[in-house]
């Protein structure tokens, strides 16, 4: 399972968005290997425009769901203090879904330049599209 991150949804949605990120995006729907969490449901919903709203809902709404428990809100905390102790500092919500991504053990998909300072620290799991933007499967 791969945890899609909020900056893939958008880049994939934009009529200009990049390429790779869309092909990537569609074989891991394909592959039924896309999951999403409430944070980047959040960002995605949040602010998308009122006649992409029905269209996003309709792929959210088909895809795997984590949702946030307490108890994942306490590991964002111990995340984004280990992080910042580190001189590292990352949006909240971003510290959740990376946190997320680690207790679950699930890679995650992001274009955000974070995420890879994360992975340095925290051990986070980041996916990376096989050759033009292919599913590739964690073992491969």
């Amino acid at each position: 399972m791969v945890l899609i991150d909020s900056s893939i949804w958008i880049e994939a949605l934009r009529r200009q968005g990049r390429l790779e990120v869309k092909v990537a995006l569609e074989a891991l729907l394909e592959a039924y290997e896309a999951q999403l969490c409430a944070p980047v449901r959040l960002e995605v919903m949040g602010g998308s425009r009122k006649e992409e709203r029905r269209v996003i809902g309709s792929y959210f709404s088909i895809i795997p769901y984590r949702p946030v428990s307490p108890e994942d809100w306490e590991r964002a905390i111990s995340l984004s203090w280990r992080l910042r102790d580190l001189g590292l500092t990352v949006p909240w919500l971003d510290v959740l879904i990376a946190s997320l991504a680690i207790h679950d053990g699930v890679r995650l998909y992001s274009i955000d330049a974070h995420f890879e300072k994360i992975e340095q620290i925290a051990g986070l799991m980041l996916y990376r599209p096989g050759y033009g933007g292919s599913f590739q499967p964690e073992n491969v």
